[in-house]
């Protein structure tokens, strides 16, 4: 194991951002813990901090690191001059993508904003108004806020909810309100002290032909010194799936390779359920994601650079793909149940 104890733990304790850890008999929030409902303090207990503080080794984090620039370095050598003179961005979408069916993959990206799509980008909003609003806020109040802020946007999602129609400007907000109230209603209130922060974004390297990018849902907590104290959260509805804790990978490797502090925990908060999957950051995961993040890359290469003819994998994505209706293997999988 490559992690080793920076000290003492506190007792029963879980992260803040400013002390080493905060005892559970102790207001974990302004409302204190006796005022968080079932839910909440469920999900404080599963993301807060167990045994001792994790401080990874330096020699681990170096030699991720050089790995990473070594090998990103070999793969760009392989991209077409257009390719490479604009960038190759890698984002935990891309490389899912490349990894599942890569007949899907190569469809050109015809995204248009729905109320569907929407809904996650005007909540996050709504949730970061929630983290510094002064005041007790209600999620209607947080959304019509967010919408307001984001329809001042010239490009992308504020041309689209400028143009609503009182019909789909309802429906966008109430899902959104619906979004917002699931996360206020299951997550324990963040304090200031936690630095909380959404739509955090990180990327690696800073440039060069191919760079490693995302934006987390939500983080909270920062290092001190090489202590790794970060929490990362990515917001889900629906059901749980594979590829979630593989996103999460995707993430904690992106933290460490542009700050060289790993984070502590990464989880996915599902708003349907109102449920928490954390895992604690290791080694092994942080190697996991190395590899699949590679393996991505050179599938993305092979594929869009090189020509590679792409190989059809039937699975979940098939229920939205526009090749469905004339693909065998597609409407086999479809048919059997598995869809």
């Amino acid at each position: 194991m490559a992690d080793r104890p920076a000290g003492p733990p506190g007792r029963g304790s879980f992260l803040s951002a400013d002390d080493r850890a905060i005892d559970a008999d102790r207001d974990p929030t302004p409302t204190g813990f006796d005022a968080l409902n079932p839910v909440q303090r469920r999900t404080l207990d599963v993301l807060r901090r167990t045994g001792e503080p994790m401080v990874f080794d330096a020699d681990l984090i170096a030699t991720l690191r050089s790995e990473m620039h070594e090998a990103v370095d070999q793969l760009a050598s392989r991209l077409d001059d257009r390719t490479a003179r604009d960038g190759l961005w890698i984002s935990k979408h891309k490389i899912a993508s490349a990894l599942d069916c890569e007949a899907h993959h190569l469809v050109p990206d015809d995204f248009a904003w729905t109320p569907a799509n929407a809904k996650g980008t005007i909540a996050h909003r709504a949730i970061q108004l929630m983290l510094t609003w002064r005041g007790d806020p209600t999620p209607t109040d947080l959304v019509d806020e967010a919408m307001a802020r984001l329809a001042h946007e010239e490009r992308g999602i504020g041309q689209w909810i400028d143009s609503l129609s009182p019909g789909d400007d309802a429906d966008v907000r109430g899902q959104t309100i619906e979004r917002v109230t699931q996360f206020a209603e299951g997550f324990p209130p963040l304090s200031k002290k936690w630095h909380p922060m959404t739509e955090s974004p990180v990327r690696w390297p800073n440039s060069g032909p191919i760079v490693l990018s995302g934006k987390v849902d939500l983080v909270f907590g920062r290092p001190v010194g090489s202590e790794s104290r970060k929490v990362i959260i990515d917001l889900k509805t629906g059901r749980q799936r594979a590829q979630h804790r593989q996103d999460l990978g995707f993430y904690a490797l992106l933290e460490t390779l542009a700050r060289e502090v790993p984070p502590r925990k990464v989880a996915t908060f599902y708003l349907d359920s109102s449920e928490a999957h954390a895992e604690d950051v290791s080694e092994r995961l942080l190697r996991s994601a190395v590899r699949r993040t590679l393996d991505g890359i050179n599938a993305i290469i092979e594929l869009e650079t090189e020509g590679r003819p792409p190989v059809k994998r039937p699975g979940s994505s098939c229920r939205w793909c526009p090749l469905a209706p004339t693909c065998d293997e597609g409407q086999a999988f479809l048919h059997a149940g598995d869809g």
